[in-house]
């Protein structure tokens, strides 16, 4: 048997619903299992939905109805890396749009209190260059931004 790591992501009691809106977000992304409570739980009875096995972008997660012990913060995010402003846009629209809140830098939380970073590659690619004028410029220029304004990354590239 080969060794897996599977994500486990904690919700109240919408995993489904969470799931649902990731697959229809997200390219690469489904629900491919719905699993019961054999029995009642802490958080619920028998027959609920208790876990929802989907992917993200072609990450496998798992989805727990574990009930409101637990709540989601920015120690732990999902870093999607984008290809262009469209797509930068559509995704933090989605999310923000759906519920969601806009925080800094590229991040902002889904309606279910899960963090997202919705980043360019090519910001990060910036951030992290060897060239370190470079890379300070891109950053000073992302650090005022909730979502990232592509145009405005370059400008700062260019030196401009």
């Amino acid at each position: 048997m080969t060794v897996r790591n599977i994500i486990c992501v904690w919700y109240d009691k919408e995993a489904l619903a969470a799931a649902t809106f990731y697959a229809n977000t997200f390219p690469d992304s489904a629900v491919t299992a719905v699993h019961h409570a054999p029995g009642d739980y802490p958080a619920g009875q028998e027959g609920a939905v208790l876990t929802v096995e989907f992917t993200v972008c072609g990450v496998a997660c798992v989805g727990l109805n574990g009930g409101p012990a637990f709540k989601h913060n920015e120690a732990f995010s999902f870093q999607i890396q984008t290809a262009d402003q469209a797509e930068t846009d559509r995704l933090w629209n989605a999310i923000v749009g759906n519920g969601g809140q806009e925080s800094d830098c590229g991040w902002c939380k889904d309606r279910w209190g899960v963090s997202w970073q919705i980043s360019p590659r090519m910001l990060i690619e910036a951030v992290t260059s060897t060239d370190k004028a470079l890379a300070k410029r891109a950053f000073n220029a992302m650090m005022p931004m909730k979502k990232i304004d592509i145009a405005t990354i370059e400008a700062a590239i260019a030196g401009t």
